[in-house]
């Protein structure tokens, strides 16, 4: 919970000036080399940082030392600020005349509720502007070396989120997604990965089809699991560090350097899970 507190002696700002602005940023996923010149720009100018919990400590050392921040970090099932009150507290401390840096681990447009907000400040009236981020499935493709898309793997690139709001059903194309041309991206699936397993196989993927898991992915303690449907869908995988995770399906994950710990045809035929540590 949040309270007036949350909004008071932030450096920097005039409470009796004009109204203030806000900033939504990307942080990326986590690597601070990751970060756009614009995005830095933005969180230096800021009174204050809002942040969410997926930011890396690594970006949060960008931020200078005068300006406040405020964590307002959500994990599953444990909501400690509730989204209403994160867009209350926005409102309150740019209508105070503060710039704000609302500051969104990978790219606040990709899964990161940053439309939902940016609506709410703008029917404020209150000045918005963007800095997009490195989103998590384009850093790990960078880190990992494995191609979102390739000639003769995969066509195309689908990015779907694994969680619902409210802990609601998913309700997907699967009959869509289930397509061996295309590479499936789900982010925050951790929780409800055996039933999108279970729904991709009965939908026509086959059991041995890849799957990478990357937790952390661009941080120096990043882990890479390799894996297929099957496995997932009878729990045979388990992922067992913890961090976010993105999970990467399809016949690009045949392509993976690991640095001759694994065989790559050797990964693809392998009934149960096989771990490469980063680095």
């Amino acid at each position: 919970m949040l309270n007036d507190t949350d909004t008071q002696a932030v450096p920097g700002a005039d409470w009796g000036a004009d109204q203030g602005q806000v900033f939504l940023i990307g942080a990326g996923p986590g690597d601070p080399e990751l970060l756009t010149l614009k995005a830095l720009r933005m969180m230096k100018e800021a009174d204050v940082v809002v942040h969410d919990r997926l930011v890396s400590q690594d970006i949060l050392d960008l931020i200078p030392a005068h300006v406040r921040r405020i964590d307002v970090g959500k994990k599953p099932n444990h909501h400690p600020v509730p989204q209403i009150e994160i867009n209350a507290l926005l409102v309150r401390l740019a209508t105070g005349g503060a710039k704000v840096a609302r500051l969104k681990g990978g790219d606040p447009m990709v899964f990161g509720r940053g439309s939902e907000e940016a609506a709410v400040l703008r029917a404020a009236g209150i000045q918005v502007s963007f800095a997009p981020g490195i989103t998590a499935a384009q850093g790990i493709s960078a880190a990992t070396g494995v191609p979102l898309t390739h000639r003769g793997l995969a066509t195309g690139v689908r990015f779907v989120t694994g969680h619902c709001q409210a802990n609601r059903p998913l309700d997907l194309d699967w009959a869509g997604l289930a397509n061996p041309d295309t590479t499936l991206v789900v982010y925050m699936g951790q929780a409800n990965m055996q039933q999108i397993a279970g729904e991709l196989l009965a939908h026509g993927l086959p059991g041995d089809h890849p799957v990478l898991v990357v937790v952390n992915g661009t941080r120096p303690n990043e882990t890479r699991l390799v894996t297929h449907l099957a496995a997932l869908e009878t729990k045979r995988a388990q992922i067992p560090v913890p961090g976010p995770v993105l999970f990467i399906i399809g016949r690009v994950v045949s392509l993976l350097d690991s640095s001759g710990t694994l065989d790559a045809d050797a990964i693809l035929q392998a009934p149960e899970l096989q771990q490469v540590l980063h680095g």
